[in-house]
């Protein structure tokens, strides 16, 4: 699995002579994918669309103050939407793993015989006592020469916050995703070396 590290890209300060209070931006950050084992599925693979609660589709880090409030902390922003940081990281990890011919994303001009798409349904510091990391997400694979779901896989999982600050809240999300990125990766590896092997 690959780690996911925790990359702080800075503090902007607005507002004249220094008055306004400092905007910090965040990201999550994928290295480098270590030597992938021989072996590539002869499939071509496409990523669709992944959808979200309108909170994760934009920039401010969510936190959850109990069971049905959700707020926003306004000077803590992602770098882009938790939803767009998703597909992206999902991406990169699928090309990385050398398993495919090809991993496009859905629309281009490359063929895909499967498509992967999902949700994503958590994102956010849940404060209930301690602080956590929850993310929650859902992902189906799509056979389009039958029109039929094959797979499906559904995380949910929360992680302890080691500390109180934001970059803690937001390593300990890193984490997380990473966790279940690597269920995602290693559930496809799972249902195509299977599918695969069975066909004659």
């Amino acid at each position: 699995m690959i780690p996911a590290s925790l990359l702080l890209l800075g503090a902007f300060a607005f507002g004249a002579c220094g008055s306004g209070r400092p905007i910090h931006y965040y990201t999550v950050e994928l290295p480098p994918a270590p030597e992938t084992a021989a072996g590539v599925f002869p499939i071509t693979l496409a990523l669709g669309h992944i959808g979200g609660p309108e909170i994760l589709m934009d920039q401010p880090i969510a936190y959850r103050s109990g069971p049905n409030e959700i707020g926003i902390y306004q000077y803590h922003l992602w770098e882009e939407p938790p939803v767009q940081m998703l597909k992206i990281s999902l991406l990169r990890l699928l090309r990385a793993s050398g398993k495919y011919q090809s991993v496009a994303v859905l629309g281009s001009s490359v063929p895909a015989a499967y498509v992967l798409q999902g949700r994503l349904y958590d994102f956010e510091e849940v404060d209930s006592g301690s602080i956590s990391a929850l993310v929650s997400m859902e992902f189906e694979l799509l056979d389009r020469s039958t029109g039929r779901i094959v797979w499906t896989h559904f995380y949910s999982h929360t992680d302890p916050v080691q500390g109180k600050d934001i970059p803690d809240v937001v390593s300990a999300l890193a984490h997380n995703l990473e966790r279940g990125l690597g269920q995602i990766t290693s559930g496809l590896d799972a249902y195509f070396s299977s599918h695969l092997a069975s066909k004659p």
